[in-house]
């Protein structure tokens, strides 16, 4: 006869089910987050220069034409382009801009071209990050940086949020996701500079996504900054995952932020035909 465990070896089995399958759920939705916000920021810059903007940020980055496009529009400088649509001439491609980066001192870590031509979402978001770290956030806070030994731009970058909010009693910027999830922040650090927009007793009063919605309302129509993020992804609770969230995007005039979490595995497949000359690009989530 065959032994059962113990019910309370299944019950805990059971919760920790459980528990796995909200992380994971949360994960997706902070992924989801992130590739939305990344989009818009990737086609507010194509748009600058002309170029066809992007649907879905994992699969119209994998031939490397579009990336290219960015490093055109972010540079300046002209980036030849392969003329076949083969997967050979999509390594070349994503392989040319890595090199690009690289000279320019962009810090890639653990990003091949293979990995971007597969469409791997972690590696995909951390690419994308790289380049926002250096063509907006150091450009945004390069007079803060001069003179300043620290080389970490997101230590300088947080460093100047918490100085900008430090007399907002209930404002505590410890990081960039959790500690913006209320609002607060969002708010506070547009009133310490323009404290003539809005009465900071009345955004105390608010509820959360009332305050989100607040901040990126006046960003946008006093400040010219750009919307990217969603009220609805900040309040997202953040799984318990070890790797520290952040990642700031920034725009001309001032910051905005959402949170960075743990990518799952992912497999795809990336098929390029010669003969209609255009990949299609399916990519899959393992479960």
């Amino acid at each position: 006869m065959a032994e059962t465990g113990h019910p309370e070896d299944q019950r805990d089995e059971a919760v920790d089910d459980e528990f796995g399958e909200i992380i994971k759920c949360r994960s997706d939705e902070r992924e989801d987050v992130q590739k939305k916000t990344f989009s818009k920021w990737i086609n507010s810059q194509l748009t600058k220069t002309g170029k066809p903007q992007i649907d879905d940020l994992f699969s119209d980055l994998c031939d490397g034409r579009r990336l290219l496009d960015l490093l055109e529009g972010l540079s300046g400088e002209e980036l030849a382009k392969e003329r076949g649509f083969s997967r050979v001439h999509a390594l070349n491609n994503v392989n040319r801009a890595l090199q690009f980066l690289q000279k320019n001192n962009v810090e890639l870590v653990n990003i091949g071209g293979v990995d971007i031509v597969d469409g791997n979402h972690k590696l995909t978001l951390g690419l994308i990050w790289s380049i926002i770290l250096h063509w907006q956030v150091k450009d945004v806070m390069k007079d803060l940086m001069e003179g300043l030994q620290q080389t970490s731009s997101e230590k300088i970058l947080l460093s100047w949020v918490r100085q900008s909010t430090r007399d907002y009693k209930q404002v505590n910027v410890v990081n960039f996701s959790s500690s913006w999830s209320d609002g607060l922040a969002f708010n506070a650090l547009i009133h310490s500079h323009r404290p003539e927009l809005f009465e900071w007793k009345s955004v105390e009063k608010q509820a959360d996504i009332e305050r989100l919605d607040h901040a990126f309302r006046i960003a946008k129509q006093q400040l010219g900054i750009d919307q990217l993020l969603d009220p609805e992804g900040l309040i997202i609770p953040l799984a318990p995952v070890s790797a520290s969230p952040r990642l700031p995007v920034l725009g001309p005039r001032a910051p905005a932020w959402l949170p960075r979490r743990r990518a799952g595995r992912q497999k795809s497949t990336c098929r390029f035909s010669a003969e209609t000359q255009r990949e299609r690009c399916q990519i899959g989530q393992s479960s």
